[in-house]
This record gives C-alpha cells, structure tokens and sequence, in this order.
C-alpha cells in the first residue's frame, strides 16, 4: 500500500499534493499519477476514503471526492483536462499534449470519451451501481451502505431505464478507440496519436480497469470489486482485444508496474 499524508500534513506542506481514493485504481487517479511520473513531478499522495464525508479535504480544496491535485498555493484542480494542463505547464518536458493544433484538438476530443461526463469512466460506473442498486436495496442493507449507493447514484444520474444507453455508450467508446488504434497501427504507429506517448495513451491505459483490470499481481484489488470490474458485455471486452494489449505495451514501457494505490 502506498504511503499518504493526513490533510493537515498535506495543508503544511508546498509542492504538488495529489488526493486520491486509497486502496482503489480509481482511473482518474491513476491517471494523474502517471502523468506526473512521467514528467518526474514530485507529488505526495493525500488520503480519501471513498464512501466517507472527508470534511477535513472538503475543508481545505472546496471537494471530497477525489482526484484533487493542489499546487502550492494555486486553486485546487479536480477536471482531468484540468490536472494534465497544469503538468504541462509546470513540467513542460516531455510533452503529453501534441504541438500540432489538429492532433491536440483530436487528443483532447478522444480523451473526453474516456474521462468525460458520459465517457468510458462515467458509463462504466453506471453500469456498476446496478449491483450497488441490488445491495443497497437487500432487507439489512447497512446504512452507511445505502448513502454510499445514494451519493454515486445522483453524482452520476443513475438509473435502471438508463443503463441499456449507457451499455452502448461503453461499446461506442471502446470501438471508436480501437478504429483509432488500427488506422495508426496501418501508418506504421506504435501510440493512439501521433508517433509518440501522448496524455490520451495514458488515459487508455489506467481507464481500461474499468473493462479488463491487470492481474492481481500488478493490480492487487479487493475480489468483489475486481469481479464487477470484469463484468461487462463480451462484445466491448472482444472489441478492447487489440486496445488491452496496447495498454500492456504503455504500462511495460512508459508507467511501471505493479500499481502502487
């Protein structure tokens, strides 16, 4: 398990504090973690508790969810465009977002499918609050339990009538980016844009645990959540075959395993 400050540790301090759900590979997280690894950006990780009100983070960022990443005395960023704009400007080598005006415009588009409202991340967390929605309603829920489910389910508008569209959303996203991995892989090019590691590999390579998560001894996860992550239709996992071993190829040559949440 990684090491975390306390918010008061983390208040004291300058620098780069990342707050982050601990024990989970929460995409956005891990995201943020691979970027400022790339960019050999000092940061310290800020515990979250996932599932409890963090009075003490809401008290200093304004949020109590996570990720939260603060820079000195800067406001706090939570957006993931957010986050990955301000690494470039503080850590400008190597580059994550493309020069060229129409890969970034392209880098930026594709990515929001990832991170974005309705994208990977946000329809693959609704499709797993249906088993939330059936442990929450069980006779002896734990409370705590319930609230859990109540939080998530209005942070991402959930509902039963809504989880065919967001099914297809999840198949939509995956295919769209494996056309994108094959029309480079035709140019003779290893990465998702351009011919070299861009922030959208990135966002590939930590959200795809949300479909297929590494195994257990480079992803260690509670057996539950790890059981639900890999539940989805075979048709998105069978569209990700080629995008799965792309994420492999990033986490073997540019992030590092095992994952360290």
């Amino acid at each position: 398990m990684a090491d975390y400050l306390d918010v008061a540790e983390a208040r004291a301090r300058r620098g780069m504090r990342l707050a982050i759900s601990a024990g989970f590979p929460g995409p956005w997280g891990e995201a943020a973690k691979a970027i400022y690894r790339l960019k050999a950006l000092p940061f310290a990780m800020v515990r979250q508790v996932v599932g409890q009100p963090n009075d003490e983070l809401f008290a200093w960022t304004g949020h109590r969810n996570a990720p939260v990443a603060v820079w000195d005395d800067e406001r706090p960023r939570t957006h993931w465009a957010d986050i990955l704009v301000q690494a470039e400007r503080l850590a400008p080598e190597p580059r994550l977002v493309p020069a060229d005006a129409e890969e970034r415009l392209r880098m930026f588009g594709l990515a929001h499918e990832l991170c974005g409202e309705e994208g990977l991340g946000w329809t693959r967390r609704h499709e797993l609050l249906v088993d939330m929605h059936a442990g929450a309603s069980a006779p002896g829920a734990p409370e705590a339990y319930r609230e859990t489910f109540r939080g998530l389910a209005s942070r991402y508008a959930w509902s039963v009538e809504a989880t065919g569209r967001m099914r297809e959303r999840t198949f939509e996203i995956v295919s769209l980016l494996a056309a994108q991995l094959r029309a480079q892989q035709r140019a003779g090019r290893r990465y998702l844009l351009g011919d070299r590691l861009t922030a959208l590999d990135v966002y590939w390579a930590t959200f795809a645990v949300l479909i297929d998560p590494l195994p257990d001894a480079y992803c260690p996860m509670e057996p539950t959540l790890r059981a639900s992550y890999a539940r989805g239709e075979v048709r998105t996992r069978e569209a990700a075959a080629d995008l799965l071993a792309h994420r492999d190829f990033v986490y073997r040559e540019h992030l590092g395993l095992p994952l360290d949440f």
